[in-house]
């Protein structure tokens, strides 16, 4: 009863006061009332409001949800890490079920030729995991409708999208359990992927941003489709083929049979692919016919592939900002929610007060129930102790908020104290710099002599090798990597060694190779003249020991922060890493949809020769064909063989011999399907990636001076996250524009 009560009654409002504005009708939610169980219980439910706020703030999520203490309580517990986990889980459960369910992947190869029957799961088995999975899907639809209220449930297209997915999931489950698994098409695998994209806030922006970027690739692509069309036109024309065996008439019974042929051909052109092949055999006959195919080349791959790149580039140009500048306007907003909620607690404690803000006492009252990581809760109790017990208006409330955005570095620990002097020196000798120079130069010369022994040996039958000096070296080098680590943990002390990822990767490596070098000593003995490993049986013991040391390699990448130009292009690597997860989130759903759907369409089309297989014997087949270049494994017999025969269309190397084959062995219309995924795959999702990149390290590259400054930044044990970064070239809301927006709140009211 009393949560139904402060859900109808306005949460922030207040009498006319210190604020200077008007208050909606209804007595005010967070109003401090003298003893009684229900003033403390109001101001308990003002703090929980506080700290969701702040919570929506810290993650960038939307504040247009219920806010009376039980949805609070939900709500929270739905963002908990714990039930995040087990969405995630789910929806990675029933994405890899894919793999599982009939036709499944799990046989060693996908050679038609060498391929055994796979095992199929009885009928129940994925079909029981799926419907538990759909009915957390039925549940986290349920919450979100109820935390976000009926009303915006209804404009909210994505979850109108969401609970018809489920509807139609749970439909189509229930006809395959009727059929006892025997239907011909599953419509629920293709809908999977659409839980990973609700889900996403990044993905839903970035499916927005193809969408509003269609009517200009759109008009790209039908130029394309005239300049295809004339030149086929051309083509056709040309080479029509007059005397028997020259070269016009071997252009067009290879290339220009007929239109479909000739437009296959120079679509295929279109992307180099079959270049210089469809050239030759004109080209042989009279160098000529070599300008209709450069003139081709010149206006499709280099201008209106190019252009159509410059098209996606420009539409998502200033999308990385555009991404930023949402989130900051969701964090001041949830951050001005959280000082309106606060501030009234302090204007009806103390009304005869003039000034307007927030006790510092009751903002970390409320920061104690956020859900926050404990370096960041301390950083920004540090920061408002600074301000002493004045109130904290406004600006300085939203200031707050960047230190969210920083990552705390911790301090390393302290390092052993010897009190002999000997042992000091020691101590710093093998903590400097010099020490870790030394290292890296010892890894030098440990891969130059892998290196040179790999050259030498390489003409060299294994039963002939004598391993006589690698061993040596490699027990050398070895020992050496394990004496360097003691004297480093005696140096830095176990904590100080192990607070730096650097020196954990040179540990582990150095215990495995340990390990490693142990037992090959304890199986081969120790290295001898004529020292032959591999006539013992036990190859993949001496070759692991040599591959893991190979990756010493890695320690020369500690050499980057140290080089300011270099550094810049590495941050930008990792900062694409951790960014990319929308557009790998899009490459992942493109990729699903498009193998389901290749299944459907394909799956036992392609059967060895032999078995009423239309294929024909190697020795018979044409040259680089499907068949005379062995390319059975790419088929679409289960899901994990479709990803890859897609990956091999996508890179459009030879591209040719699948639409072929396939046109071969299911029809013309094949080639439909090939097209489309090389538009959606090659052409659309290679140039976003493309203008991404350029994107994110053409911003980074503009800000290196940016980066150089923070150096002299007196807040060194903090480093920028990226929205911290472009923080001063992004556009502050206006107070009015945040009172605006909150004064539309579906379940909020505050003063004016």
């Amino acid at each position: 009863m009393a949560d139904s009560r402060a859900e109808s009654e306005p949460l922030l409002s207040r009498a006319r006061g210190g604020s200077g504005r008007d208050c909606l009708a209804g007595s005010a939610a967070c109003r401090s009332v003298r003893g009684g169980p229900g003033a403390r219980s109001r101001r308990d439910l003002c703090f929980d409001q506080a700290a969701v706020f702040i919570e929506d703030a810290i993650q960038y999520r939307s504040i247009n949800h219920r806010m009376d203490a039980r949805s609070m309580w939900l709500y929270r517990l739905y963002y908990s890490n714990t039930c995040q986990w087990i969405l995630s889980v789910t929806i990675f459960l029933i994405l890899f079920l894919a793999f599982i369910e009939t036709p499944s992947s799990l046989t060693s190869t996908a050679d038609v030729r060498y391929r055994s029957a796979p095992w199929n799961p009885p009928c129940g088995l994925t079909e029981s995991i799926e419907v538990l999975c759909l009915l957390v899907f039925v549940a986290d639809v349920s919450v979100k409708s109820y935390l976000v209220g009926w009303a915006q449930f209804r404009m909210n297209l994505w979850l109108l999208a969401y609970l018809a997915v489920l509807v139609v999931s749970l439909m189509d489950w229930i006809v395959s359990l009727s059929l006892v698994c025997q239907e011909p098409l599953r419509i629920r695998r293709l809908l999977r992927p659409f839980f990973l994209m609700q889900n996403s806030s990044m993905m839903k922006k970035t499916l927005k941003c193809i969408r509003s970027s269609l009517p200009e690739m759109a008009s790209v692509l039908l130029l394309l489709v005239v300049h295809l069309c004339v030149f086929t036109m051309f083509g056709m024309l040309l080479f029509t083929g007059k005397k028997q065996g020259d070269g016009q008439d071997r252009e067009r019974l290879m290339y220009f049979r007929n239109l479909p042929e000739a437009l296959t051909s120079l679509l295929v052109l279109l992307t180099t692919a079959n270049n210089p092949d469809v050239m030759t055999p004109a080209y042989s006959k009279n160098r000529a016919y070599a300008i209709f195919f450069i003139v081709f080349t010149l206006i499709g791959s280099l201008f209106l592939m190019n252009l159509l790149t410059a098209i996606i580039y420009n539409q998502f140009r200033g999308y990385l900002m555009k991404s930023f500048q949402t989130s900051l306007f969701r964090r001041r907003l949830g951050a001005r929610a959280a000082y309106e909620v606060l501030s009234s607690m302090t204007a009806e404690g103390e009304a005869h007060r003039q000034e307007v803000g927030v006790k510092p006492q009751d903002f970390l009252q409320a920061l104690q129930k956020v859900q926050l990581d404990s370096s960041h809760k301390q950083a920004i109790v540090e920061k408002v102790h600074s301000y002493g017990g004045d109130l904290l208006p406004a600006d300085e409330f939203q200031k707050l908020f960047n230190e969210f955005d920083k990552r705390v570095i911790k301090e390393p620990p302290p390092r052993p104290e010897y009190l002999s002097p000997f042992l000091k020196s020691a101590q710093f000798l093998f903590s400097h710099r010099y020490f870790d120079y030394l290292g890296n130069l010892i890894a030098l010369g440990n891969l130059l002599s892998i290196s040179v022994f790999l050259v030498v040996d390489a003409d060299v039958l294994p039963e002939d090798r004598d391993d006589f000096v690698l061993g040596i070296l490699n027990c050398v080098f070895i020992l050496y990597y394990l004496l360097e680590l003691l004297l480093k943990v005696f140096a830095l002390g176990l904590p100080g060694y192990l607070a730096h990822s650097s020196n954990v990767f040179d540990g582990l490596l150095t215990v495995v190779l340990l390990v490693l070098e142990i037992s090959t000593l304890a199986v081969y003995r120790f290295p001898h003249p004529g020292w032959k490993p591999e006539m013992l049986g036990l190859l993949s013991l001496w070759d692991t020991a040599r591959l893991v040391n190979t990756l010493i390699v890695f320690r020369f990448l500690r050499i980057i922060p140290s080089m300011k130009l270099m550094a810049v292009v590495a941050s930008t690597v990792l900062d694409l890493i951790r960014n990319m997860r929308a557009f790998g989130g899009i490459l992942v759903v493109v990729y699903y949809v498009f193998a389901i759907m290749g299944i459907n369409l394909f799956r036992g089309v392609v059967m060895a020769p032999g078995n009423g297989s239309l294929a024909p014997d190697n020795s018979s087949a044409p040259c680089g064909s499907f068949e005379q270049l062995e390319y059975w494994a790419n088929n679409f017999d289960d899901f994990a063989a479709a990803l890859i025969t897609l990956w091999n269309v996508m890179v459009v190397n030879n591209w040719q011999v699948f639409l072929d084959a396939y046109r071969r062995y299911s029809g013309p219309w094949s080639k439909i399907y090939f097209v489309l995924w090389w538009l959606v795959s090659s052409v659309i999702s290679v140039n976003l990636f493309l203008a991404l990149i350029l994107e994110n390290f053409l911003h980074k590259w503009d800000r290196r001076s940016h980066l150089q400054s923070l150096a002299g930044d007196p807040d060194t044990t903090c480093q920028r996250s990226v929205e911290l970064l472009f923080r001063d070239v992004l556009e502050e809301p206006a107070e009015e524009e945040l009172m605006e927006k909150l004064s539309h709140h579906p379940h909020l009211q505050l003063c004016r």
